[in-house]
C-alpha cells in the first residue's frame, strides 16, 4: 500500500466541489504521478452534503480542520478575507502547506501570509488564483526564471471579457450585455468585482510582484473598469483596427515599475485582441525569450480545480524531498525583494484615443491640435465623423506614447474651449510590441 497524502478542502462551493469530484475523477492518474495515494479526507462546510463520500469527515469547525495531525495539505477555497486569512494563518501554525485560490486576500495579505510561512517551514500554493486553469505562475516563476521580465499584459477577468467581446461582435450596449452574464453564472448579483477592475487588479498585484521580484502592493495598482465604455467608442475603435480590451499591465521603467488596469486599444493584428468570450489570456515580454502568450479558462469549477490540483502535486514532491521549501513564493528570495517604486498614475506612459464633441465650427481642429502640439502629444491619427442631428461633431484622435501629466493638462484645455460641448473621452492604447 503506498503512503497517503491527506487533504483538507475547506469550502464547498464550485470551486471546493470541483476539486473533490477531480480527485475522485482522476485517482488512479494521481496516484501514479504522485507515487502516493491522495485521500480528502476532511471537508469544512456549513452544511452537510450527502453527495460527499460518508468516509470524508465533514464539519464547520474549520480552525479544527486546519489544525488536525492526520491532515497533510490545507485547502482553502471559502473565499473573502478575514475567515479565510485566520484559517491559513492557523494552518501554517500548525505547520500545514496551504493551497489557496483566494487573490484578494493574497493581493493585500500576502507579503504577511508568505512571510509567516517561510518563518514556519511551509509553503503556500497559490496557481489558482490567477487566471483559473493557465499555469501562468508557475510559468513566470519557474519556467521564466532565467529571463528578465520586462512587461506583463493580460485579460485576467473573464467577465469583463465576456461584456466587451459582445459589445465588439454584435454592437450590444453594456448594461444589456452585463444582465446576460449575471443571467449565465459569469457576473456576481453585485458584479463591482469584475466591472471596476478590482478583481483584475489583484490579480496584476501577484503577476507583477513574481515578475519583477518586488512585494505584493495592490494599493498602488491603478484601477479603472468598463462601466463607461460606450458603445459608440466600441464603433469607433473597430472602424479605425483596433479592440477595447480590459487589461491588465506590469511595465518595467526606467524610474520604476507601472502597474495598472484599464480598458485598452490594441490593434486587431495582436493575439490579446483576438482573445473572446470568457477566456483569459496573459502575454509576457522577457529576455531573451521575447514575447509568448498563455491562453485559457480563468474561471470555472474544472479549471480552477486543475490549478488546485498542481499545487497540491508539488506539495507532495516538497513533502518526498522533505524539505520545508522549493520555489521562493514570490519567485525571488525573500531577501531579494526590492522595494523600487510604483510609479504614480500621472507617470504612466502610454498612447490615448480621444473622443471629442464639437460644435460644427471653423477652426476646432486647429485649436485641438495646437493645444495638444504646445503640451507635447504628437498626433498620430485623425478620424471626423458626420454631424448628428444635433449639429455636434464627433471627432476621434489618437495619440503617440505620453505622460499621463501631459494628457491631463492638454485635456483640460481642450474641455475649456467654447467649441467643445462635452467633456472629452479618452480611453488608453497600447501597441504591445
Amino acid at each position: 500500500m503506498k503512503d497517503k497524502i491527506n487533504i483538507a478542502v475547506l469550502g464547498l462551493g464550485t470551486v471546493g466541489t470541483g476539486v473533490v469530484n477531480l480527485l475522485k475523477d482522476n485517482a488512479v492518474e494521481l496516484s501514479r504521478r504522485s507515487g502516493h495515494d491522495i485521500c480528502i479526507t476532511h471537508v469544512g462546510t456549513r452544511r452537510r452534503r450527502d453527495d460527499i463520500d460518508p468516509t470524508i469527515k465533514q464539519s464547520d469547525d474549520l480552525m479544527a480542520i486546519a489544525a488536525d495531525d492526520d491532515v497533510d495539505i490545507v485547502i482553502e477555497v471559502i473565499g473573502g478575507k478575514s475567515v479565510a486569512k485566520d484559517v491559513i494563518i492557523h494552518a501554517i501554525k500548525h505547520k500545514k502547506h496551504v493551497v489557496t485560490a483566494n487573490k484578494a486576500l493574497l493581493a493585500e495579505h500576502g507579503n504577511e501570509i508568505f512571510g509567516l510561512a517561510e518563518e514556519h517551514g511551509v509553503q503556500v500554493r497559490y496557481e489558482a488564483a490567477v487566471a483559473g486553469g493557465i499555469p501562468i505562475i508557475k510559468i513566470i516563476r519557474e519556467a521564466l526564471a532565467a529571463n528578465k521580465v520586462d512587461w506583463v499584459a493580460g485579460i485576467i477577468n473573464g467577465t469583463g471579457n465576456f461584456i466587451l467581446t459582445e459589445m465588439q461582435q454584435k454592437n450590444r450596449r453594456f448594461g444589456d450585455v452585463l444582465k446576460e452574464a449575471q443571467a449565465l453564472g459569469y457576473a456576481e448579483a453585485d458584479p463591482t468585482f469584475d466591472v471596476e477592475g478590482i478583481d483584475a487588479a489583484h490579480k496584476l498585484s501577484l503577476l507583477a510582484s513574481i515578475a519583477f521580484g518586488i512585494p505584493l502592493q495592490f494599493n498602488k495598482v491603478y484601477c479603472e473598469g468598463i462601466t463607461k465604455i460606450n458603445l459608440q467608442d466600441v464603433v469607433y475603435a473597430k472602424e479605425l483596427g483596433y479592440t477595447i480590451k480590459h487589461l491588465g499591465f506590469a511595465f518595467r521603467r526606467e524610474h520604476g515599475f507601472e502597474l495598472r488596469v484599464h480598458p485598452t486599444l490594441i490593434p486587431n493584428s495582436t493575439l490579446l485582441a483576438n482573445v473572446n468570450g470568457v477566456k483569459n489570456a496573459v502575454m509576457v515580454d522577457a529576455h531573451p525569450l521575447g514575447q509568448s502568450l498563455y491562453y485559457g479558462d480563468g474561471a470555472g469549477a474544472g479549471a480552477t480545480a486543475s490549478a488546485v490540483m498542481a499545487d497540491v502535486m508539488d506539495l507532495i514532491y516538497v513533502i518526498n524531498a522533505n524539505t520545508p521549501s522549493d520555489v521562493p513564493h514570490l519567485a525571488f528570495v525573500p531577501e531579494e525583494l526590492s522595494d523600487t517604486r510604483i510609479l504614480s498614475s500621472d507617470e504612466m506612459t502610454c498612447g490615448y484615443y480621444l473622443r471629442l464633441t464639437v460644435k460644427d465650427e471653423l477652426g476646432v481642429l486647429a485649436d485641438t491640435t495646437r493645444i495638444l502640439s504646445e503640451n507635447g502629444i504628437n498626433i498620430d491619427a485623425i478620424m471626423q465623423r458626420d454631424a448628428h442631428k444635433s449639429g455636434l461633431v464627433p471627432v476621434i484622435i489618437l495619440t503617440l506614447p505620453v505622460l499621463e501629466s501631459q494628457m491631463n493638462k492638454a485635456i483640460k484645455e481642450i474641455e475649456a474651449l467654447g467649441a467643445v460641448t462635452e467633456p472629452v473621452v479618452r480611453i488608453r492604447l497600447e501597441s504591445l510590441e
